[in-house]
């Protein structure tokens, strides 16, 4: 409990108060059961919100009935920054079982939209009543939106440069010419007595209005991948918004289900999704094979922890044989910000030494793991790069 306050506490740069004070709040109301500590303005009401939901002597601290959730959301919100608010709202679901916080949309207009929110909304999308899960599209679209606008111009032009870089040809069409770097390239042969340029090389601009590549992005929807599910999902969505790039996003459990046509609409994307299931990365992977048309022209992302509960035989012989077809193939073990992951480090291992790579990414290091694998650069190299 003492760690927990104090990483909140810590990070709070508007606290003026006494030394002593901190200490008090951060060790509770039984540290001093004299008072002899006092508290005094916003203290008070930041130790009965501590109180309530990291006294671990009570049950439940934040009480049954609504108006007193209510409240505490409220008063957390006064007292504390944003992020801090997130993660006490977090806490508050894990620590005291308010998963129904999440069922009520009168409460669920009160909380700070953040992505592990959105996980657990969507965990709970089965028993959601109809009048919350409206409610809970707002607070989803809110956390996508402010995604995709952090994200989309990062993503787009990360695999637009690369797009274009790979694709420039040296027997253009004449439509085709890219005249400024053509001219820029063969200045060295300028004829004076010509007063012209002899180009040696002409450079094109490739295929302009065409898919260049096909991404595929088979997500693993198990509880344990719930972030991933959400920045996937959101990854997936710019993506298909680019005409240089043909997307498709197959969410698996032990079931499979192609979400494609989503992808012009997240938020019916993830609602799409089905968080908390088994896993059988076989039987996804069998899918996603049937999917590929031009091996070299194919990225095939697995976002799993590699926990496979079907047959891990099968499921090697499909990834040897989708590598050995010229597709680049590697696995996200984690697709958020949480840092490196749980995972089946033996089939990591195993899928390494047929040339699969595997590593954890940061949603603000996905444009550039996007560009690498375009660019068909040593993705183990650029894994190794981003451990954590």
């Amino acid at each position: 409990m003492l760690n927990g306050k104090y990483n909140k506490l810590d990070t709070f740069t508007n606290m003026e108060d006494s030394r002593l004070q901190k200490w008090r709040l951060i060790l509770g109301k039984q540290s001093d059961p004299e008072g002899e500590v006092g508290l005094e303005g916003e203290a008070v009401g930041m130790d009965d919100v501590l109180e309530a939901l990291y006294n671990n002597e009570r049950k439940g601290g934040l009480g049954s009935s609504s108006p007193n959730v209510n409240r505490w959301l409220g008063d957390i919100r006064k007292y504390f920054p944003t992020t801090v608010v997130q993660i006490m709202q977090k806490d508050a679901v894990e620590r005291l079982q308010l998963q129904r916080l999440l069922l009520e949309p009168e409460l669920l207009q009160m909380v700070e939209p953040d992505v592990s929110l959105v996980a657990t909304m969507l965990s709970l999308n089965k028993v959601m009543p109809q009048k919350t899960k409206e409610t809970a599209r707002m607070v989803i679209r809110k956390v996508v939106e402010e995604l995709e606008k952090k994200l989309h111009n990062p993503l787009r032009q990360a695999i637009e440069g690369a797009l274009n870089r790979a694709v420039r040809n040296r027997r253009p069409k004449l439509t085709e010419v890219d005249w400024n770097r053509t001219i820029r390239l063969n200045l060295k042969h300028y004829q004076a007595d010509y007063q012209t340029i002899i180009p040696e090389l002409i450079i094109g601009h490739g295929r302009k209005g065409q898919s260049l590549r096909h991404v595929i992005l088979l997500v693993d929807q198990s509880g344990s991948m719930a972030a991933s599910v959400v920045y996937a999902g959101v990854m997936g969505a710019i993506m298909a918004s680019l005409k240089s790039v043909r997307t498709h996003f197959i969410a698996f459990d032990t079931a499979v289900v192609d979400l494609t046509s989503e992808l012009k609409d997240p938020v019916d994307l993830l609602f799409g999704t089905q968080l908390g299931g088994g896993t059988d990365i076989n039987k996804a992977m069998g899918y996603a094979q049937g999917l590929i048309q031009v091996p070299s022209d194919t990225i095939l992302v697995l976002i799993s922890d590699l926990y496979e509960g079907g047959s891990q035989s099968e499921l090697l012989k499909k990834c040897a044989a989708i590598k050995s077809a010229g597709v680049n193939l590697f696995v996200l073990l984690a697709l958020d910000d949480k840092g490196a992951p749980s995972f089946d480090k033996s089939l990591a291992a195993t899928l390494a030494s047929l040339d699969i790579p595997s590593f954890a990414c940061t949603p603000d290091k996905f444009p550039e793991l996007m560009e690498a694998a375009i660019a068909r650069k040593d993705l183990n190299q650029w894994g190794n790069q981003q451990r954590y």
